[in-house]
C-alpha cells in the first residue's frame, strides 16, 4: 500500500502542492514510531540519512522521507506521510488508479494500539468504520500527545493476527496494474513520473544494476503471516516485466524460507526467459 501513498505524494509534488525540499522535523516523524513493530526499518532509515548527511539540525528533506518510505518501508515516515498529504486525498488516488478491489487505507500504525485494553473478539467484531475511525482518533493522538506513546505495550502474536488480517488489501492483478503504469511510462506526467522513479528505483544507485537494467524498482511488505512484492524492471535487451505476488497464513519457518529465497527468485525472473515461461505454465495449469 505504500506505492499508493508514494503515488499521491508524486502527484503533489508535480503540481506543486509540496516541497520535496522541505526540511522536516525528525521528532515529527518519530510521533509515529513504536519501537520493536517495524523489523528496526525506521531506524535504519535514520543512521543511513545520517550517515549521508542528510540530516541537518534534526531536520531531513520530505523527499528523503518519501525514500524511507519505499526503500527502507519506514511505518512511520508513511504514517506522517498519510497525514500530510490526508488519507482522503490518497484514497482518492485508489479511483484515480482505477482499483476497484483495493481497500482504502488509513493509519495503520496507529491502529496498533486499537487492541490495548480490548479482547481479540471486541477487535473482530468491530466495523471497518469504526476500526478505521479509532485508528484515526489514535493518530491524531499520536500526533499531538508525545507521552501517549508510552503507554503502548507489546502485541500479542493472536493479536497481531486480527491486526495483519484488517490491514488493507488489494489483488496481485491490481498491483501489477499500477507497476505497468510506472513501468511503461505513458499514464503519469513526466513531472510525476521523475518523482516515482526517485522514490522506487533506489536498486539502480548500485552501478552494477545499471549496466543490464534501465529501469527497475520494487517494493515489499510484511507481517508476522504475510509476505508480499511488486516489482518491475526493464531491461538492456529490451526485456519488461511486472510481478506481484503476496502470501498470506504463513508460519515463522515458511516466511524465513520465502525471505531466504526471493532475491535468487526475482533475478532468476529478470535474467532468463526460461525461469518466466516456466512459471507461465505453472500458472496455467501446464
Amino acid at each position: 500500500m505504500k506505492i499508493i501513498v508514494a503515488v499521491e505524494y508524486a502527484r503533489q509534488v508535480a503540481a506543486g502542492i509540496i516541497d520535496p525540499t522541505e526540511m522536516i522535523d525528525t521528532a515529527d516523524l518519530d510521533r509515529f514510531y513504536v519501537p520493536d513493530t517495524d523489523g528496526d526499518a525506521h531506524p535504519s532509515w535514520m543512521a543511513a540519512v545520517r550517515k549521508k548527511g542528510l540530516i541537518s539540525g534534526d531536520k531531513v528533506p520530505l523527499n528523503e522521507v518519501a525514500k524511507g518510505m519505499i526503500r527502507f518501508s519506514s511505518n512511520a515516515n508513511t504514517e506522517y506521510l498519510l497525514d500530510r498529504l490526508s488519507v482522503d486525498s490518497v484514497n482518492a488516488g485508489i479511483k484515480r488508479l482505477g482499483l476497484s478491489k483495493q481497500q482504502p487505507l488509513y493509519p495503520f500504525v496507529a491502529s496498533l494500539f486499537i487492541g490495548q485494553g480490548l479482547t481479540i473478539d471486541q477487535i473482530k467484531a468491530m466495523s471497518d468504520e469504526k476500526y478505521m475511525a479509532a485508528s484515526a482518533a489514535i493518530h491524531n493522538k499520536l500526533k499531538t500527545d508525545t507521552a501517549f506513546k508510552r503507554s503502548f505495550k507489546p502485541v500479542t502474536l493472536d493479536m497481531q493476527r486480527v491486526w495483519s488480517d484488517r490491514l488493507p488489501g488489494g489483488t496481485t492483478r491490481e498491483y501489477t496494474a499500477i507497476l505497468k503504469k510506472i513501468n511503461r511510462r505513458d499514464f503519469f506526467s513526466a513531472a510525476e513520473q521523475k518523482v516515482m522513479d526517485e522514490l522506487m528505483e533506489g536498486i539502480l544507485d548500485i552501478p552494477q544494476n545499471r549496466e543490464w537494467l534501465t529501469h527497475a524498482g520494487f517494493k515489499g511488505g510484511s507481517t508476522a503471516f504475510v509476505f508480499t512484492m511488486a516489482m518491475y524492471a526493464n531491461s538492456k535487451k529490451g526485456t519488461r516485466t511486472e510481478l506481484a505476488y503476496f502470501f498470506n497464513d504463513l508460519s515463522m519457518w515458511e516466511s524465513l524460507l520465502l525471505q531466504a529465497a526471493a532475491n535468487e527468485f526475482h533475478l532468476a525472473i529478470l535474467r532468463g526467459p526460461a525461469t518466466r515461461n516456466k512459471i507461465v505454465d505453472i500458472l496455467n495449469g501446464k
